[in-house]
This record gives structure tokens, sequence and C-alpha cells, in this order.
């Protein structure tokens, strides 16, 4: 890598033709149905090619996102925007759902797949199983410190790294709060931004708890290229051009001079900010001075005056191909243009011979004139050669008309860079999954637990939970089995450490909820049972799990029921069936918001909305978890009707468990003494 890329987003083509003329070097746009930003423009088929075309000509990459979960029933729709992004020539497609992948590479397995930071990935075993996945990038996630990035760049798959935009609360891929309000979900593109809103934490009064300044990491682009870094990406698909402008040019300054001009500082500053920027992840300074909101001052900073001064750095087309030409004509005989970019040659001739002159004759400098006119194209002629026979006619017209011909056909070709085999997608009935069992979980905080859960098939207590208490419970005739927490940063030497001394114990059983878990508890010889935060949600989902060597899933709880009845496979599912549901997880946890210490948190703060719902926050010394405000409940019923194998009771915040008798009081209404909710298991999500 002679430098590191310089990464744009493009909610639409006038973004694209910002970022393009402003010195990208790669743009990222929206498929219009599977784009984790579905409220941008994003583009449909034809503006699709025409983008890949525009960037290709000018020499960069375009890259696109198909980056949500999706369902069995629209595997149709997916299949073709695959199929049309294959056409399209794009450079590569951004996905987020393994059975996305896993139709990616049926369709056109040519076309290089990177996985999104919807993957949640984080840690260098993450990294590890998708490039023996055979991914060629992977997009990390957002929240890791610079130690943190290095650790995965020794891994030989190219990174991408945000380093400019929006920091969501929650880790990309395990935020499920504008779901679970308003059916609005992130993994499916519709946030509907519910960080935004007010949240307050202990002491403090209109707090905007969850809401972070947006991050900028331009200044460090030289340290991110030194440690292994491959491309440094720019958030923004729903920003305007103007935004997208200034960002790039800031990279390109930082890149190539290695400071950002004042001027471009401020524009940068004045398009779009949250009370400034921050640099908390990277630098590990996770502190009260990364939260910021939008305030009225931020808004106005972005008046026309600024906007029309940067629409004028990208108004006119760039001419930064370089080519030669030659040119030769002789009397009775058509002219004869040729171009090359260095790799391309292209040859034109006239259509009519070249005729004696009867007064002026051509001249070479008429000529030059002429063919190096290339104004409205991306090319720049560096070098011409002409042979003219002597007293010869053609008129300036068909001069004209020559050159125009030539470079449109040298954009055609530039256009084209890879020419993918596509196949046709096959036929993807599939036989509904029947259960098997009917087996009951649970899922704790603690190893204080009632004689009741000797009852259960399998009880997930916490990785780091005193190894002798973990002995202590298998020995008492508890089936154990340890969760993997899903926030991994920076702890995987320590997760390591810890599955090897539960395994010297005999405990064989983990629940893993993200893919770094996943090829560790592999690794370590574990029983591997995937969590929620896998985000599985349809049959290719499934395959690939069962493939991958999981002995059973909990299927995501943004599916209905009518869908999980519907799945495929084989592999044995189970849904989650009780408990206060983790609606975002957290490297900043919202008690810094307030300057809140962890000692004086004591894992049991609570932080409240605007209508004074009060959501749990509980910490595993990692991350935090924002948990929902009532409790899920789905009654054994409700369970028996579907195809699944298990249900499991995720216990976060109840004190009384540990009192238990009997596996029928855990569907004692006594548990649902206040609200409950049913989930998004009938009303489903956008």
């Amino acid at each position: 890598m002679e430098s590191i890329e310089i990464l744009a987003p493009a909610g639409g083509f006038e973004s694209v033709i910002a970022a393009v003329r402003s010195g990208a070097d790669a743009v990222y746009v929206g498929e219009k149905r599977f784009s984790a930003r579905s409220s941008a423009h994003n583009f449909d088929a034809d503006e699709l090619k025409r983008a890949v075309a525009y960037c290709h000509i000018h020499g960069v990459k375009l890259y696109v996102t198909l980056n949500t979960i999706v369902f069995d029933d629209e595997f149709g729709q997916l299949a073709e925007a695959i199929t049309l992004a294959a056409e399209a020539d794009a450079d590569a497609l951004i996905v987020q759902n393994m059975g996305v992948a896993r139709l990616a590479r049926e369709i056109a397995p040519d076309l290089p797949l990177h996985a999104s930071t919807q993957m949640s990935v984080h840690t260098p075993a993450g990294v590890r199983a998708l490039y023996e996945m055979g991914f060629k990038r992977v997009v990390l996630s957002r929240e890791m410190s610079r130690e943190e990035i290095a650790e995965c760049a020794k891994i030989p798959i190219e990174l991408e790294v945000f380093v400019h935009g929006a920091l969501c609360m929650s880790v990309s891929g395990q935020c499920y709060f504008s779901a679970m309000l308003g059916s609005r979900s992130g993994n499916r593109g519709a946030c509907a931004q519910t960080c935004r809103l007010p949240f307050s934490v202990q002491g403090q009064k209109n707090g905007h708890a969850l809401s972070l300044r947006d991050n900028s990491l331009i200044p460090r682009l030289d340290e991110l290229q030194k440690i292994g870094v491959y491309s440094a990406k720019i958030e923004g698909r729903m920003k305007r051009p103007e935004y997208v402008a200034a960002a790039v040019r800031a990279c390109r300054e930082q890149r190539d001079f290695g400071f950002i001009t004042d001027a471009t500082a401020e524009m940068l500053r004045g398009v779009f900010s949250r009370t400034g920027f921050t640099d908390g992840y990277f630098s590990g300074r996770i502190d009260k001075e990364m939260f910021g909101t939008r305030t009225k001052g931020d808004v106005v900073s972005a008046d026309e005056k600024l906007l029309s001064s940067i629409r004028a750095g990208y108004r006119d087309e760039v001419r930064d191909v370089d080519i030669t030409a030659s040119f030769s004509a002789q009397v009775g005989e058509p002219a004869e243009f040729t171009v090359t970019d260095g790799a391309l040659v292209v040859t034109k001739k006239t259509e009519m011979n070249c005729e004696t002159a009867q007064k002026v004759a051509l001249s070479e400098e008429k000529c030059r004139a002429q063919l190096t006119k290339t104004g409205g194209t991306a090319y720049r002629v560096t070098g011409l050669k002409t042979d003219l026979g002597d007293n010869l006619s053609l008129p300036l017209s068909a001069l004209n008309k020559l050159r125009r011909s030539a470079l449109e056909e040298l954009d055609a070709a530039r256009s084209v860079r890879h020419g993918y085999k596509i196949n046709p997608p096959k036929d993807f009935g599939c036989k509904p999954y029947r259960r098997k069992s009917t087996a009951q979980r649970a899922r704790v905080t603690g190893t204080k637990l009632g004689a009741a859960f000797k009852e259960l098939d399998l009880v997930f207590a916490p990785l780091f939970a005193d190894v002798r208490e973990l002995e202590r419970l298998k020995n008492e005739g508890f089936c154990v089995g340890v969760e993997i927490p899903r926030g991994m940063f920076g702890r995987e030497s320590g997760i390591i450490a810890q599955l090897k001394r539960v395994r010297a114990i005999g405990i064989d059983h983990a629940l893993c909820g993200n893919i770094g878990a996943v090829y560790l508890a592999k690794q370590e010889g574990f029983t591997i049972h995937g969590g929620f935060g896998l985000n599985l949600v349809n049959t290719y989902d499934l395959l690939w799990a069962e493939e991958y060597g999981i002995a059973d899933v909990e299927l995501s709880f943004e599916l209905t029921f009518a869908r999980i009845n519907r799945l495929g496979g084989s592999i044995p599912r189970g849904i989650i069936s009780y408990g206060h549901l983790p609606v975002m997880l957290c490297r900043a946890c919202p008690n810094k918001s307030a300057g809140i210490s962890c000692k004086s948190c004591k894992n049991q703060s609570k932080m409240t909305d605007r209508k004074g719902k009060q959501f749990p926050l509980r910490c595993d010394g990692g991350c935090a978890e924002v948990l929902n405000c009532v409790p899920l409940f789905i009654a054994e019923e409700e369970i028996s009707s579907l195809s699944t194998d298990f249900n499991i009771w995720r216990f976060s915040v109840e004190n009384y468990v540990e009192k238990v008798e009997r596996i029928t009081d855990f569907n004692r209404f006594s548990m649902l003494k206040d609200d409950f909710t049913r989930g998004l298991y009938r009303r489903g999500v956008e």
C-alpha cells in the first residue's frame, strides 16, 4: 500500500461527483433496498451503473453496501441486488449478514466481500475468522483504540477504520433501541436515532447520556497508515454533498501534506459537527468530553455562503487521468487518432478521407488545439505525436468528432474493470424446520442459583465468574456453560486464559454473541452456542452457522414468529422468552456523560428518558449494556407453537432467582408484577 485509501460516502450521485472531484480514492454507496442508511437517496440499477462508470473513469473504486439483516422472504430481491451490483462492475460488496455473503458467493463468486462494521468485529479473533472465510476487508468497530487496531493489523487482510463522522452510542450491529421502541430497526437501516433524544443518568437534568460528539481521526491518518490500516472511511451517506467534499479535502490535505489548512479545518467544523469532535476511543480517553449534541450554533454555521464556497471547489470536472495520443493523416486516407492511458489503447478513424487542400492546409497547431481540447472529461493529454501529410485538408468538425469518439470509447473501456462471472440464483425454496426438542435454558449474571436451575438443559453464567464458584455449581448438578462477553475490546488474551481455566474444570459449553467469541471458543474446544448478537435471521445464516461448527443458535429477537416458523436448515434453534433485553452495547457507559465513576455506580445504575421510564445499565467490566425498561415475556403456549428447540430466560436485574426452587415458578405472574412486552415477535421491524 503506497498511501492510505480515502473512502467517501455518497447518498446520491451529486455526492459521488463531490467525492471524486475532491480527491477520494474510493466511494461507497447504498443499494435501494438493503442499505444500513435507508433514509439516504441510495442507488437503483441505472444510477448504480452510472456511478460505477463515473468512478472507474477517474480511477476511483466504488463499493456497494448490502449491510442489513435480510429475511427469507426478501431473498429474491436480494439476489437481484447482488446481480445488479456485479453487472454494474462494483469493486466490492459491504455486507453485515453471513447469509448475504453466502448468496453473494453463489451468484458472483469473484466479487470481493467487505465485512461491514455492522458485524461488530473488534478483536484479532474476529478479524482472523473473516480472513479465513475469504473476506477481503474488515470494517472495524468505531470504538477501538489505537493499540487494539494495531493488533488486528497483524492479520493479512485489509482493515478499514472510520476517521470522520457520527458515532453511534452502541456498537454497530448491537443496537436494538430504535427497533424495540418503534419497530424501526438499526439493523435494517431504519434507525430513528433514539440516542439523540434526552436521556439522563444520576444527577443530570435534561441530559443527553446517549449522544456522542462526532468522531474525527483525520489528524491521525499518518499514524493509522503506519500501523497498517488500509482504508480511512468517512461516515455520512445521509449528509449533503458539501459535507462529503469538505471531509475528503481534509483527508487529502492531511495525507498528502501532513497537515490540514486552517481554512479547511474551519470548513469541516462549519459544515457539520456536534459541539466539536472527539478521538476518545482511538486515544483511550473515554470520558465526559466525548459527549455532545448538535446546538443551534452548529446548525447556523453551515450557512449558504459556506456551502456555496465548498460547491465551487467541485463545480468543474477534474482532469485527473493522464493520456498520450498520436494522430496521422495522409491525403486519400482516413485520418487516425490513437489515445492510451498506459494500459488501454483506443484507435479511431475518420469516416472521410483526407483531401488535398484547395486554400489553407491543416496545420500541426490546429491539430493540437482540437485534439488536446479535453475539458468536461477526466483526461489530460500529456503528449501528442503527429504525422501530417503535405498540403492536406480535413474539417475541424471531423477532428472534434474523432477526439470525442476516441475519448468516449476510452470511457467505456475504463468503466469495466472486472467483468464478473454471474451465476443465476438458485431456487431458494426450503423445507421449514421442525423442532426436535423442547429444552429450557437460562442466562444469569451470578452464581447464586436456586434449585430450579438444576432442571434446566443449560445455564450460562458469566465467563469471568469465580472459577471455584463455577466448579461448585457443576459439582452440585447444575449443567453450566459460560457466556463470553459481546464486548471483547482489548480483552482477548484474558478471555483465552479464562476459557482455558473453565475448560480445565470440565465446563465446555460457551454462549457466543460475536464472531470473535465463536472463533476463540472453537479454538479452545468448546461446544458453541450462537447468541442473539450474531443477528441470525435467515436460512442461509443458519446454514453458515451449522457449517462453521456452531451447535445451536439463539435466533434474533427482531424475527417475528411467522418468519421463525418458515426458516429452513437443520441446526437447532431457540428464542429468548424472558428478560430485560439489551437494547444497546456501549463502550462509553452513559454514566460517563455525567462524570459518574465506576466506583460510585456499583453496577446498579439506571437511565431515565423524557417520559420517566427507567432503563437499567449493567456493566461486565468492559462494556455497559442498556437494558429495556420492561422485561420481555413469552408464554409457554406461544412457545409451543414455534419450530424451535429451546427457549432461554435472561436474568439481568432480578434478585430473586437464587431462591427459585421449582421451574414452574419461572412462569408465575409474580415475575411480571410490572409491565412487560412481547417484543418484536408479533409486530416485527421495518
